[in-house]
C-alpha cells in the first residue's frame, strides 16, 4: 500500500534530508517541531507543520503520545523517526505499527533484538560472524565480570546493553579499575538508558571501524559496500569515508557478505549498518553492533553508489519488495563527510549556540550539502550541536581530498564557532592523507593540535 503522508518524527537536517526524498516520490509530508524549532527549515518545507510540545526533547521529540496525536490529527499513514531521538526505540515502532500506521524501519521486535548489545552479540555468533571476546550475555555481578576480563586479558571495556552513540562504555585496564568502574557504569546505564545491564568485550589495539550499509526487505537483503568510521572523538565518529582506507579488497568482500548474512538471519526490514572492528595487524574482523535506522553518515554511500537510501525505506516501508539486487549496486570514486558542529575545538569543543549572522554554502562539482540553517537562524541550545553535513565526492580519494579542503575553504559562517577549522587542517595532515589512522588516531592528534583545551 501507496505511502501518501509521512509525518517525519525529527528535526534539523535529517527532517530536511527525508522531506526532500518524500518530496520527489509524490507523498505529502508533516513536520512535527517543539517551540524551539518553529523557525527550522524544514517546517516550511513540508506540507503541514503541527507543533508537539516544549523545547526539552523530553517533551516533544521523544514524546511517544504527542507525535501519535500529530499522526493521527493529520491524517498520516506512515512514520519516518530519522536517526536519534525514537528511532531505535522499539515500543515508539510498535505504537506506530499498532495505531495502524506504517513505521519506516524495522519492527519492533528486530530493534528489541539487535538494540541490545549483549543480545546482539549472541545472534551475530548463531549466523556464524566473529564477535570481539567477551561476555556472551550481560554479566551478573563484578566478580563474575572480574572472572571474564582475566580470561580475555586487559584492557578490556564495559559496555552498557542498551548504549548507542559512543555512549555508556567505559574502558579499565586492570582489575581494581574495574572493580570500581563497573558499579558506575551500571548507574549511569540505569540513568541514561533505563537498563542497567553490562557487558564486557576485549580492546582491540589499532582497530578500524568499518560499517556496512544494508537494505533488505524482511526476505532479501543487499550490502551498499562499507564504510571507514574510524576517525572519532569520545567514540563519537566526526569523519566517514566511502569506501575504506584501510582494508583490502578480499577483507571487504568477506565482512559486506557477514553484514547481509545477519540481516537475513533477523529477517530484517529498512536500511540499516552493520558495525565492525577491523583490526589492521592481524586482518581479523569483529562484529560489534547493528543500528537499526538510518546513520548520520549515509550520504557517503549515496555519493559512491547513487542509491538514495532515504527513498528505499520509504519503498519498503510501503510494502514493496526490494527493488534492487546486489547485481545492482556498484561504488564509483571515493566520498567524505565531515559533520559542521556549533562547537569550538580550542575550547574542549564548547557547544556555541547563538545566531547565524551569515552563512555562505560550498557547491560546484561533487559537493553536498545536508543542513538546516540560514542567515538569521538561531541555534536552539536543547539539541545536539550538529549544523550540517559536508560531503565530497571525486575520482579518487586523492582528489576528494582535494575537494573536501576547497570546499572548506569556501565553507564561512559568521556568528558562532564551528569544527570547520579542524577538518581543515585534518585535510593537510600526513597521517590523513596517507590512511594511516585508527579509532584511537584521532584523540592524540587533538592533544597536541589543542594543548589549550586541555582533557578532550
Amino acid at each position: 500500500m501507496a505511502i501518501r503522508k509521512l509525518l517525519v518524527a525529527n528535526r534539523g537536517e535529517i527532517a530536511v534530508r527525508i522531506i526532500r526524498s518524500a518530496r520527489e516520490m509524490g507523498i505529502n509530508t508533516i513536520q512535527v517541531y517543539s517551540d524551539a524549532d518553529a523557525d527550522m527549515p524544514a517546517v516550511s518545507m513540508a506540507d503541514e507543520a503541527l507543533n508537539i510540545g516544549r523545547p526539552q526533547a523530553a517533551r516533544s521529540y521523544l514524546n511517544r503520545e504527542a507525535i501519535l496525536e500529530a499522526a493521527r490529527a493529520t491524517g498520516a499513514d506512515a512514520v519516518h523517526p530519522g536517526y536519534g531521538f525514537l528511532a531505535e526505540d522499539a515500543d515508539f515502532a510498535d505504537a506506530v505499527e499498532g495505531a495502524g500506521l506504517r513505521f519506516v524501519g524495522p519492527s519492533g521486535k528486530t530493534i528489541r533484538q539487535m538494540g541490545d548489545k549483549a543480545r546482539a552479540r549472541t545472534l551475530a555468533l548463531r549466523a556464524g560472524l566473529p564477535t570481539v571476546p567477551g561476555s556472551t550475555g550481560p554479566i551478573d555481578s563484578v566478580e563474575a565480570g572480574l572472572a571474564i576480563a582475566g580470561e580475555i586479558v586487559y584492557p578490556v571495556m564495559i559496555k552498557a546493553v542498551g548504549g548507542g552513540g559512543g555512549r555508556g562504555i567505559r574502558t579499565v585496564a586492570n582489575p581494581k579499575e574495574f572493580s570500581r568502574q563497573a558499579p558506575q557504569a551500571r548507574a549511569e546505564a540505569r540513568a541514561a538508558f533505563g537498563d542497567d545491564a553490562l557487558y564486557i568485550e576485549k580492546v582491540i589495539d589499532s582497530a578500524c571501524h568499518i560499517e556496512v550499509q544494508i537494505l533488505a526487505d524482511g526476505e532479501c537483503a543487499i550490502h551498499l559496500f562499507e564504510r571507514e568510521c574510524s576517525l572519532q572523538r569520545r567514540r563519537q565518529k566526526v569523519w566517514e569515508e566511502a569506501p575504506s582506507v584501510n582494508m583490502p579488497q578480499e577483507n571487504r568482500d568477506e565482512l559486506c557478505a557477514a553484514a547481509v548474512k545477519l540481516a537475513k538471519a533477523v529477517n530484517y526490514r529498512g536500511a540499516g549498518t552493520v558495525e565492525f572492528l577491523y583490526d589492521r595487524q592481524t586482518g581479523q574482523y569483529y562484529f560489534i553492533e547493528m543500528n537499526t535506522r538510518i546513520q548520520v553518515e549515509h550520504p557517503v554511500t549515496e555519493m559512491v553508489t547513487g542509491i538514495d537510501l532515504v527513498r528505499e525505506m520509504l519503498s519498503i516501508a510501503a510494502g514493496r519488495p526490494l527493488e534492487i539486487s546486489q547485481q545492482d549496486v556498484a561504488t564509483r570514486g571515493h566520498s567524505i563527510e565531515v559533520r559542521l558542529n556549533a562547537e569550538d575545538p580550542a575550547r574542549n569543543f564548547l557547544p556555541c549556540p547563538g545566531i547565524v549572522e551569515s552563512l555562505n554554502i560550498p557547491n560546484g562539482p561533487g559537493v553536498r550539502f545536508d543542513g538546516a540553517i540560514y542567515p538569521g537562524y538561531i541555534i536552539p541550545p536543547f539539541y545536539d550541536s550538529l549544523l550540517g553535513k559536508l560531503v565530497v565526492w571525486n575520482i579518487d580519494r586523492e582528489t576528494a581530498l582535494a575537494r573536501l579542503a576547497r570546499a572548506l575553504d569556501e565553507f564561512k559562517l559568521v556568528g558562532v564557532s564551528t569544527t570547520s577549522s579542524l577538518f581543515r587542517r585534518l585535510v593537510d595532515d600526513e597521517d590523513i592523507r596517507a590512511g594511516r589512522f585508527d579509532t584511537g588516531w584521532l584523540e592524540k592528534w587533538l592533544r597536541e593540535a589543542y594543548p589549550e583545551a586541555g582533557a578532550l
